[in-house]
């Protein structure tokens, strides 16, 4: 039985490639070639989140016809998290959106599907955040979600100064590049996380040896149990309204002082 090849949104990232070289030749096809090649070149496991996301930015930039600036936003629990941009402009007229709830970004978001204005000024969908918009002399946008089997977890905005700037070609460029783009985001936020949690335990692996070590010394110097230590280093916790890890740090921290102490008395009569 023959098979469906894989379309819409969720497209495979090779097929993009296939969808490129196999159609006719269109305004933007290098530029979208090159951006793809650079987009796959991209080391998410050297590069930073943030660093990740202003690369894919500027290169949307350079895929895109008329594009003079983009944007990337991560949803986390609903809500806008990380936001970068590839020129000062972008980081502003997205604050004003996300300010007041109103924009593309967030209407791409919520449809799943791709948002085009080309007169963002006189634009009904978003009667707050246009005309503000076009103050700035911003006056076209393209938005495009960022979609993985998981979902959709963020969105790409791509601004120019233009009137009318991005026309079917352009919302087609854009959408073949959102599709390896999304995934490069996704895995470099993946390995982001993966960093924080390993960060995370760390740490908490070492207060816990430290805590560890201060029951015994508690132990040692008052002749509690375990348990009893652990409760004396508890309460001296809540009276000092201090984190148990700090608390157990003083006490081992004061344990070396005395013992060099020691050791240098005892060097020095000797």
């Amino acid at each position: 039985m023959k098979q469906t090849p894989p379309t819409g949104p969720l497209q495979r990232a090779d097929a993009v490639v296939d969808d490129l070289s196999q159609a006719p030749p269109s305004v933007g096809a290098d530029d979208l070639q090159a951006s793809l090649s650079a987009l796959a070149r991209l080391s998410t496991g050297k590069l930073g989140l943030e660093e990740l996301l202003v690369q894919v930015a500027t290169f949307a930039v350079q895929a895109i016809p008329h594009a003079d600036g983009a944007g990337l936003t991560m949803i986390e629990h609903d809500r806008a998290d990380t936001i970068v941009a590839s020129a000062p402009f972008v980081r502003e007229i997205d604050a004003i959106q996300y300010g007041i709830g109103e924009g593309p970004c967030i209407s791409a978001v919520a449809e799943r599907s791709t948002v085009r204005s080309g007169s963002l000024g006189g634009e009904p969908r978003w009667p707050r955040f246009g005309p503000r918009a076009g103050r700035l002399g911003v006056h076209s946008v393209l938005s495009l979600p960022l979609l993985t089997p998981d979902g959709v977890f963020g969105a790409m905005n791509v601004y120019a100064f233009d009137k009318d700037a991005f026309d079917r070609n352009a919302a087609h460029i854009g959408e073949m590049f959102s599709i390896p783009a999304a995934i490069a985001v996704q895995n470099a936020q993946v390995l982001a996380q993966t960093r924080r949690v390993a960060t995370t335990l760390q740490a908490a692996l070492s207060a816990r040896a430290v805590i560890d070590q201060a029951v015994g010394i508690l132990m040692s110097r008052a002749g509690y149990s375990a348990d009893e230590a652990f409760d004396r280093l508890r309460h001296m916790s809540q009276t000092q309204n201090t984190k148990l890890a700090v608390v157990a740090r003083s006490i081992v921290d004061e344990a070396v002082r005395r013992a060099r102490s020691r050791h240098t008395g005892g060097s020095a009569g000797a």
